[in-house]
């Protein structure tokens, strides 16, 4: 989960190889969110339900059609935010040892590095907004 508005990482779950869908990884761990809250999701969570939970999509276009004027905006709008958790993902990447391959077999270093990882992200972010 990511805080959009102070830009940091917020909430992780257990890591898993990158081979396994987005959405199974969902369904098998029982990700919640609180009631009432918005969800803004990619394709890659297709498919997947949460009850009172107001989730947001972009809209595909139609097969040899177009989009209409109100489903293109509401695609921008949901973008806007998509492209602030993208950048986010992206500057947890920047520890390289996360986008490349882990070759250590010990249990649960995964998680670790990865919490580090996202613990470095938020403390450069965190120390970028103090100084403007």
């Amino acid at each position: 989960m990511v805080g959009i508005d102070d830009r940091q990482s917020k909430q992780l779950s257990k890591t898993h190889e990158g081979k396994k869908h987005d959405k199974k990884i969902g369904d098998a761990e029982g990700i919640t969110v609180p009631l009432g809250s918005d969800l803004y999701r990619d394709s890659g969570f297709q498919g997947h339900a949460m009850p009172g939970v107001n989730s947001h999509q972009p809209k595909k276009k139609p097969c040899g059609g177009e989009l209409n004027l109100v489903d293109k905006v509401q695609n921008r709008l949901i973008s806007s935010v998509r492209v602030v958790v993208e950048h986010v993902i992206a500057g947890v990447k920047r520890c390289r040892i996360v986008k490349d391959i882990f070759r250590n077999t010990k249990e649960a270093d995964e998680d670790r590095v990865m919490e580090l990882a996202c613990g470095l992200h938020n403390f450069r972010t965190e120390h970028r907004l103090l100084c403007y």
